[in-house]
């Protein structure tokens, strides 16, 4: 495996992983069970889509990007002060939209720094965006 299929791989597991660990942060504060659905359904898409880049950095002997503890710490830390101040229905949306906004930056950022990296990495990298912008789409209900 090049270098440049790995990073974007490396990225799409990490971020993924952000996104799953924001996703369980988050929902101890949702009272409203549609909301709840949409969490543990968008879950699921990013633990398949992670399983997915771990498979391919797998089978090239590999290992998996954990995220940084940085940006996991200030996530957490952040999240749950803003959601002991206020946990409406509103404020979690507004949290996660900011989550995917910062996954589809960070993603189209790596897409295009590594643009050699192989097919199987640059689609599974737009089939993350896709998936990130649906999710934006579908909790803009809930503003």
């Amino acid at each position: 495996m090049d270098e440049q299929t790995r990073k974007l791989l490396e990225e799409c597991s990490s971020g993924c992983r952000m996104a799953v660990d924001s996703f369980g942060q988050v929902r101890e504060y949702v009272q409203d069970t549609n909301l709840l659905r949409l969490i543990d359904d968008y879950t699921e898409k990013h633990r398949q889509l992670e399983d997915e880049a771990a498979s391919l950095l797998k089978e090239a002997g590999k290992p998996e990007k954990e995220p940084g503890i940085m940006a996991t710490t200030f996530s957490w830390f952040t999240t749950g002060i803003k959601l002991t101040m206020d946990s409406s229905n509103s404020q979690v949306a507004k949290l996660l939209m900011d989550g995917c906004n910062m996954g589809i930056k960070t993603l189209g950022e790596k897409a295009n720094r590594y643009g050699n990296a192989d097919r199987k990495a640059s689609a599974l990298t737009q089939k993350i965006i896709r998936t990130e912008e649906e999710l934006m789409k579908k909790l803009q209900e809930y503003l």
